[in-house]
Parts: structure tokens; C-alpha cells; sequence
């Protein structure tokens, strides 16, 4: 098992991770929450099926409180963030106890929010099933998604651990491990260059990436996220670096209906987009043909799909949170590992859009 401190203003925290480090997380209760009331699981339909019996072996002498949402981004809406409240409050969830996020990143998005907000803030715990998570559940981003933008009504809200069992990861669909992946990507692209060098040299199969390999990614991947976190958790400034590709990559999410492209495949569409931007702008020196070559190998799409519009695209953007006023700011590369904040006019926007 591997330890990894988070540190941000607001909270210090640890992620373990391994295989079967689920099976740690009686004791962290018991040592962390001796006078824990009850336990409230929320997890998805497709999650529940795969794995929940072996949670709840492990959380036996609790009888924990089981909530079950839509899979994927459908269970990031209003309706499904009400009727969790719903289920903590009939079951009489107090200050006193705690919920368990047990999922991927949509799962960990809305059971966070639901904590921060239930009786103005109760503990959560992170529990991931996806490689996308490794991302997601670090950092306190929590929120539920509007019609009108990706995430847009959420907090900033710690859990107090993640435990990162890698044994969960082997059910995982070909999509769902191009998805997660593409966020491991964009952590070499924005910090480190001899880790990019060494995903280029390593990965050349998704399908066939081994335990080792997969977990020496997420590690790297989430210590690359602390350094940013720690420096910026309310994101004021550099954490904005994280969102390389979510710009245009939430657009294109949002177009096509939440659920029916994956998040990582959107966002890589997105940093190629930024990375071409990139090129362009602030004289990038990298081989982009070689990269899109390489992620066109392991199974992404490259392109925006055909029957979206530009101009509801660059409106959206316009709404990311990112955005001041008129102004559509980008997360770019200088080089790589050097990423830098940079506004770009509406009109070019649209102009390089078309080009691509």
C-alpha cells in the first residue's frame, strides 16, 4: 500500500493506495469516527452490481445506509442530489455520521456536494472505482451539473481520506480506461516531461497496461495534482492549470448530452485543441503529429465530432468558470511542463475552432 499526504489550507488527508485497501477502512473508522451514528453509501447502479457486496464485508458491524444512482453523469442532476438528501434525512443521518462515496468521479462529485451541504457539512470519505477518480477524488471539487454547464453548482469540500483500491479497476470497459487515462495525460503535460516520456516509451496499449504500470501512473498523477492543490485549493490561480483540455473539453460533454461521450475523451480532444492553440500562440515547441498518433493508437478520438456547432461550442465556453466577462480564458503549454493562463478572443476562437 502507498501513502499520499494531502495537504491544502482547509484540510490534511491521506490516499492509500494498493490493492484491497478497502479492507483498512473499519479501522480508519473506528480510530477516526469513535462515535460514528451511522453510514450512508451512496453509489451507482452499475458500481452496486460489480462490487458493493465487498464493501459491505468490510463495513458489516455498521449496517450501512445504502443510496443508488443513475450511472454515469445522469446522476449528477438536481433531481438525484435531492432524493439523496431525501434518503439521509429519512434515515436520520446526523452530524455524527459519515458518507461513503463509492464510484467514479460522477459518484464522488455528488456524494461530496451531498456531504458539504447535509446539516451544513458532514465527513465523506472517498472511495474510487475508476481510473477518472484518481483525479476527481482528490482535491475537494464537488458538484452536480446544470444544463447550462458541467459542475457549475458545487464547493470546495475535503474528504477526510481516499482509499484507492486498485482491485476495483480490473471491471472496468475499454472506454471507462481511455477515460481515466486521459487524465494521467494531461498531469504529464502540465508538471512533468520525463513523465510524459515515460507514458510515450511505456503505454502503447490500454488493454494491456499491467498493475504496475497502472498503478505508477495514478500515483504520479495524484502527487502531481497535490502539488497544484496544495498551493491553490479554492483555485484563485494556478490550480486553473488542472483544467488543460476541460475548456473546450466540457463544451463538447455538454453538446453531445451528458453521458453519451466520456468525460477524458472529451477533455482529449480538448488538450489537443489547447496544444494546437499552444502552437500557435506561445511558439510550443512539441511534436504534436507524434502525440496524436500515440493517443490515436490507445483508442481516442482526435477530432470534435461533426455534428456539433461551432458557435454553441464557443458559447459554452464562454460560460466555463473560467471565463471573465467576455473574455474566454484557455489553460495553454509555453512548453511542456510550463502551462500558462491565457484569454483568447471569440473571434479567434471560433476562427481556430473551424481550423481544427
Amino acid at each position: 500500500m502507498d501513502t499520499i499526504h494531502i495537504q491544502t489550507e482547509s484540510k490534511k488527508y491521506n490516499v492509500f493506495v494498493g490493492k484491497g485497501v478497502r479492507n483498512q477502512l473499519d479501522t480508519f473508522l473506528a480510530n477516526h469516527f469513535p462515535d460514528l451514528t451511522r453510514i450512508l453509501i451512496i453509489t451507482d447502479e452499475t458500481v452496486a452490481k460489480l462490487h458493493l457486496e465487498k464493501l459491505l464485508l468490510v463495513l458489516k458491524p455498521w449496517e450501512p445506509i445504502i443510496y443508488k444512482g443513475p450511472s454515469g453523469e445522469k446522476t449528477k442532476t438536481f433531481e438525484v442530489y435531492y432524493d439523496a438528501l431525501s434518503t439521509a434525512l429519512e434515515n436520520h443521518l446526523d452530524r455524527k455520521s459519515v458518507i461513503l462515496s463509492f464510484g467514479g468521479g460522477a459518484v464522488g462529485d455528488l456524494s461530496g456536494f451531498v456531504a458539504s451541504s447535509f446539516m451544513r457539512g458532514i465527513p465523506f470519505i472517498q472511495i474510487p472505482t475508476t481510473i477518472l477518480a484518481h483525479d476527481s477524488a482528490v482535491g475537494g471539487k464537488v458538484a452536480i451539473n446544470h444544463p447550462h454547464g458541467k459542475n457549475m453548482i458545487g464547493a470546495f469540500y475535503q474528504p477526510e481520506a481516499v482509499f484507492y483500491d486498485l482491485e476495483l479497476l480490473t471491471t472496468l470497459p475499454e472506454h471507462e480506461i481511455r477515460s481515466g487515462f486521459a487524465e494521467v495525460i494531461k498531469h504529464a503535460l502540465i508538471s512533468d516531461a520525463r513523465f510524459y516520456e515515460w507514458l510515450r516509451n511505456n503505454v502503447d496499449d490500454l488493454n494491456l497496461i499491467t498493475l504496475d504500470q497502472l498503478s505508477y501512473s495514478l500515483i504520479k498523477g495524484i502527487k502531481i495534482k497535490n502539488e497544484f492543490v496544495s498551493q491553490d485549493e479554492r483555485e484563485m490561480g494556478i490550480r486553473a492549470y488542472l483544467n488543460l483540455g476541460h475548456t473546450l473539453g466540457h463544451a463538447i460533454e455538454s453538446e453531445m448530452g451528458y453521458g453519451n461521450f466520456t468525460h477524458g475523451e472529451a477533455v482529449m480532444i480538448g488538450m489537443i485543441f489547447a496544444l494546437k492553440l499552444s502552437k500557435k500562440l506561445l511558439g510550443l515547441t512539441f511534436d504534436l503529429e507524434e502525440f496524436i498518433e500515440w493517443v490515436e493508437q490507445l483508442g481516442y478520438k482526435t477530432k470534435v465530432p461533426n455534428h456539433l456547432s461551432f458557435e454553441k461550442l464557443v458559447a459554452k465556453m464562454k460560460q466555463d468558470k473560467k471565463s471573465v466577462g467576455d473574455s474566454i480564458r484557455f489553460v495553454l503549454l509555453e512548453q511542456l511542463g510550463q502551462p500558462k493562463l491565457q484569454k483568447i478572443s471569440e473571434t479567434i476562437l471560433l476562427e481556430e475552432l473551424k481550423r481544427f
